[in-house]
């Protein structure tokens, strides 16, 4: 695992972000102020239940959140020389930001089937990728593409550059998916769940791939997943998010070793182990995620908490409060600090 880098000023600090969907039937908060930092060559790992809003953080970072999403509040500052940028107020369709996606800030997305397209070959799409944010001939770009597919591991890289996705094994398009992110060199990788649909033996190469090259290319990566055995092999760093916003967060180890939210240390229990007992049921979270017209008052959790404090829990909502330089937790068992209404 690479070391927690010590450089001051963060590539991408997110603050108070907030994005909603207005729809006929209200407004859904996908991301209900979320504030964190990702530094230079460092692996942050986002993690929680489907339908936490990680993914829509990240699509909120690269603005990509369709219609009627929108970005309602916050800031997504972008370091990008002296003065960083505010990606919130970027056009979607502007140049900078066009600029900025795939080449700076580049996507593995979750299924590659779908992000490739079919009439395509797989090679054409990254050569086209890298001829748009570089100023290189096809033939340049073309040498590029054949050398990131041996980065990669794809053996035969000359003869698959001219493949069609659905020509390759799901292993062979998430790593000429990854691949595509990294053709531009990009300073932020953002990972959601690239191994979700793959086996567990391809899954531990991809791993150990992305682990490679990021320290090859010190490139910042943020890690999404519900996955907490990926997040420990990858993370230096936790966001743990439960209906759009940040439980706790916190370096790996002390995340995965001293956990302080109820959320967090149920997830950690729902965890198989290799020392556990042979026939026994494993641990689950009581209850389930509320749909997103329902949102609990309070605290978020607090229907799904064996900690609850009454009723404050069920009337306040809790503050994210810091407990030192580098971690922090939304809960009123360690601080009494509540948002204002």
């Amino acid at each position: 695992m690479p070391p927690i880098p010590t450089v001051t000023d963060p590539l991408l600090r997110v603050r108070d972000l907030r994005v909603s969907f207005r729809l006929d039937e209200g407004t859904v908060r996908a991301v209900d102020g979320v504030s964190f930092d990702v530094f230079p060559g460092q692996v942050v790992g986002i993690v929680g239940e489907s339908g936490c809003g990680k993914s829509v953080t990240m699509r909120a970072v690269l603005q990509l959140i369709d219609p009627p999403g929108r970005i309602t509040g916050g800031e997504i500052l972008y370091r990008r020389g002296a003065t960083p940028i505010d990606l919130t107020r970027l056009s979607p369709r502007g140049r900078l930001m066009r600029d900025l996606r795939g080449a700076e800030i580049a996507l593995i997305p979750q299924e590659p089937m779908a992000a490739f397209s079919p009439v395509h070959t797989v090679g054409a799409q990254i050569i086209e990728a890298i001829m748009l944010h570089e100023r290189v001939g096809r033939d340049e770009a073309r040498a590029r593409t054949v050398e990131l597919f041996r980065d990669v591991g794809i053996s035969m890289a000359e003869s698959r550059i001219d493949a069609y996705s659905w020509q390759l094994s799901g292993g062979l398009r998430q790593r000429a998916m990854i691949a595509m992110a990294l053709s531009c060199k990009p300073r932020l990788l953002i990972a959601d769940e690239p191994t979700t649909a793959i086996d567990v033996t391809t899954q531990a190469q991809i791993l150990a791939l992305l682990r490679e090259l990021q320290r090859k290319y010190d490139t910042a990566i943020i890690f999404i997943t519900h996955d907490l055995g990926v997040i420990a092999q990858m993370a230096n760093y936790v966001v743990v998010m439960y209906l759009g916003r940040i439980m706790e967060e916190g370096p790996v180890d002390e995340i995965f070793h001293a956990p302080l939210h109820p959320y967090t240390r149920a997830l950690l229990r729902s965890i198989p182990s290799l020392n556990s007992e042979t026939r026994t049921v494993l641990p689950v979270i009581a209850g389930a995620l509320p749909h997103p017209f329902n949102r609990p008052p309070g605290c978020p959790f607090h229907p799904r908490c064996g900690d609850i404090l009454g009723d404050r829990c069920a009337t306040a909502v809790p503050a994210l409060h810091a407990l030192g330089p580098r971690r922090a937790v939304s809960c009123f068992l360690h601080s009494e600090l509540a948002e204002p209404a």
